[in-house]
């Protein structure tokens, strides 16, 4: 568990505009589309939240994220509109797979804006719903508030996630090597006894013999 901390610590103290700014280039590129398959967005969001130890880092992060996470969205909303259903048949979208981005389509024709807020928690598909909503003309007063509901409400969770595990992950080493030095007790304990009776059993042995004899 101690390399975990390490971990931690390390990132904890690097400068926190810096882990803003990885974060937050990571998120935007994680939500534009088709990036999100090679930029590790949510995996270093999560990772860089156990950096937040307070209600003010808590907001900043929590900004940031929300706002890079809506400008990527914006990015792929910008793309569909320019190059509508052609994307489906992009080379991008065909590695990623075509089923994603008519399931997409599909997710807008039945929700409309309210799928772009639903999009945001489900991976694969949300990389692929603000270029589908551009796509299909979904008009960008509409687009725009779900996108920024759905970030706020996706950064806000997984940070919270993200805060939790770096002080459980400190939390369980202290655990841990507390519960060490206490199986390390019982151990010698143990052990100390194994080797007095082993001693008793050697001692008394010669006596029953001599008796014996």
């Amino acid at each position: 568990m101690a390399f975990l901390t390490d971990a931690l610590e390390g990132l904890a103290g690097l400068p926190q505009p810096a882990v803003l700014a990885v974060t937050g280039a990571l998120t935007l590129a994680e939500c534009t589309l088709g990036v999100g398959f090679l930029a590790p967005g949510e995996t270093a969001l999560l990772l860089a939240s156990t950096t937040v130890t307070s209600v003010p880092r808590f907001a900043v992060m929590w900004l940031v994220v929300t706002v890079c996470a809506v400008a990527g969205d914006s990015i792929g909303y910008y793309l569909g509109r320019r190059y509508g259903d052609r994307l489906r048949d992009s080379r991008l979208v065909r590695g990623i797979g075509r089923q994603h981005w008519d399931k997409a389509s599909d997710l807008l024709r039945r929700r409309g804006a309210w799928a772009v807020f639903v999009a945001r928690f489900m991976p694969v598909v949300r990389t692929l719903v603000p270029a589908s909503a551009g796509a299909s003309k979904l008009e960008y007063r509409r687009f725009l508030p779900a996108s920024v509901a759905g970030a706020a409400c996706w950064s806000a969770l997984h940070i919270g996630i993200g805060s939790a595990a770096g002080a459980s992950a400190k939390y369980v080493e202290s655990v841990f090597n507390g519960a060490m030095w206490v199986l390390l007790g019982i151990a010698v304990v143990v052990g100390a006894v194994v080797v007095l009776r082993r001693c008793g059993k050697a001692a008394a042995e010669p006596r029953e013999l001599e008796e014996v004899a």
